[in-house]
């Protein structure tokens, strides 16, 4: 497996072309998909000959730093979902969205906070990382505890997407959030106080 990251509970790794049924099965469930689609899957045939060669050429143009990655728990292996790093098409390097997409199966457990603190970590102390930003709709609560759990900030409110007013919700917008690697390092406990105890 080519692990990426790993947590407590948790291992990332890169997809591989042969990954296409795991984010058929994620996308097809109306309850994912409910505040990205208004509960509609993703047609198979666009996972994969769309999405997956896609997120197999971000390894390559972002020397497989950034990206969409697969999660699977350490404990027995099971699929979770995916997390991603990665930045706009056309933007800097050290600008990068955060994001997660979890089986219902995994809600609940933490993991999006988990997985996403992790990422946050290896951003800014690993991958020159300046700024993260995440965006989701206004009414997506459990999204938006995440990022709230994360400390990041309420940066802006965002009008939803042509493609996406058909969505509960929708008349609400969306909401950005973000946090910068000074507003990390802040968050982080001193370093001489690690390994007191």
């Amino acid at each position: 497996m080519d692990t990426y990251l790993e947590t407590e509970r948790l291992t990332l790794r890169r997809f591989t072309a042969d990954d296409a049924d795991l984010l058929i099965e994620l996308d097809s469930d109306a309850a994912v998909m409910r505040y990205l689609t208004g509960g509609h899957p993703t047609a198979p045939e666009i996972v994969r000959e769309r999405h997956l060669p896609n997120i197999i050429a971000g390894y390559e143009r972002w020397r497989g730093d950034l990206g969409l990655f697969a999660a699977h728990e350490k404990d027995g292996g099971a699929f979770i979902g995916w997390f991603c790093l990665r930045p706009e098409p056309q933007g800097p390097l050290d600008e990068v969205e955060l994001g997660y997409r979890l089986r219902q199966a995994a809600w609940g457990k933490g993991y999006g906070t988990e997985g996403s603190r992790a990422l946050l970590g290896k951003a800014f102390t690993g991958l020159g990382v300046r700024m993260v930003w995440a965006e989701t709709m206004t009414v997506n609560r459990g999204s938006r505890n995440i990022m709230e759990k994360l400390e990041m900030t309420l940066a802006a409110t965002i009008p939803t997407p042509p493609d996406m007013e058909t969505v509960e919700g929708s008349e609400h917008g969306g909401v950005r959030y973000e946090i910068t690697k000074e507003q990390w390092e802040q968050q982080q406990p001193p370093a001489e106080a690690v390994g007191r105890h």
